[in-house]
């Protein structure tokens, strides 16, 4: 008989990448399955219907399931805490601007999230392959001397991402990079955002999956949180964690200490924010994270959840863990 194990060792195939695809045993007693699923989206759902957000989820788990021949159990409690009503407020609070909006204001206290935006665009830039010249070409004769806090150099490497890298628009970006630098430099922010979706962790097995900037609140949820929560499986997709500017933020770098089975990281190498993945050099941890590099998310920005819980080996291995 072919188990949903074997099945994802088959599907395995040229163009992916896997580090430290040994799975690890059954997490806990081997005859309780978990029956936790928790979600924790991204940024960019304020005025969203949770539910309409969890059943999107869903139905694409569930067709990565069926490539499988596979369904998602029916008996499994799936939660979706939603903060993005939470984070736009506080955009709107802290008079938060996108990068397009900073010299236009002048003010002096913009300059820190300046900075925080040249260091994103600059290592997406890198990892991108674009090159000096192509953002000389957007920075054109303008004199000024290039760095990170000259508004006019940080908007030509962000017109160069635009047009060529991969996935994200120069407005997604900024817009990310704003959300982003909120819940890593903002404690207020932080706390509040963690409060939400840490009220749906017990200490009842859970499956935890977390996208974009979601995988940057559960991670440091999971590794802040002093219950003894149990965590078979921590999936991360489309994550930006691996960017320096972001995990210098969550220093010290560690693997959660609560009882975390395994850490799977997904990512399509055309997604602009997830470029980097979560290995030795990026997140040098112990133990190490299983990379997976060979989703081909087909949303057109390369960074939908959708394309990335359709993915088959992305699906078998929350199945797996489900199971």
């Amino acid at each position: 008989m072919l188990t949903r194990r074997k099945m994802l060792t088959a599907t395995l195939g040229a163009g992916t990448w896997l580090q430290g695809a040994e799975f690890e045993p059954a997490f806990g007693d081997p005859n309780q399955r978990t029956k936790r699923l928790i979600l924790v989206h991204g940024r960019g759902q304020q005025e969203r219907d949770p539910e309409a957000i969890k059943l999107e989820w869903v139905a694409a788990l569930q067709a990565g399931a069926q490539k499988l021949g596979q369904e998602l159990p029916t008996d499994i409690d799936i939660l979706l805490p939603y903060y993005g009503d939470k984070l736009d407020g506080f955009a709107r609070q802290w008079d938060m601007p996108v990068a397009a909006e900073i010299q236009a204001r002048g003010k002096p206290e913009d300059n820190e999230l300046l900075v925080f935006q040249w260091q994103v665009a600059e290592q997406l830039r890198t990892r991108a392959n674009i090159t000096d010249d192509q953002i000389n070409a957007e920075y054109g004769q303008n004199e000024r001397p290039r760095g990170p806090l000259n508004w006019e150099w940080v908007q030509a490497i962000l017109r160069a991402l635009d047009k060529y890298g991969p996935g994200m628009s120069k407005q997604a970006i900024e817009l990310f990079t704003r959300d982003v630098f909120l819940y890593v430099t903002r404690s207020g922010v932080q706390d509040e955002i963690d409060r939400i979706v840490a009220k749906e962790f017990t200490e009842a097995p859970a499956v935890v999956v977390g996208h974009s900037l979601g995988s940057v609140v559960a991670y440091h949820i999971l590794r802040t949180d002093r219950r003894p929560l149990k965590v078979p499986l921590y999936v991360t997709v489309g994550s930006p964690l691996g960017i320096r500017a972001i995990r210098e933020q969550l220093l010290p770098l560690r693997f959660p200490s609560l009882p975390l089975g395994a850490w799977y990281n997904a990512f399509d190498t055309r997604d602009t924010v997830a470029l980097y993945p979560l290995d030795s050099d990026n997140w040098p941890v112990a133990p190490g994270i299983q990379n997976y590099g060979g989703v081909r998310n087909q949303t057109d920005n390369r960074h939908g959840i959708a394309g990335y819980l359709n993915d088959p080996q992305v699906a078998a291995r929350i199945l797996d863990a489900l199971t």
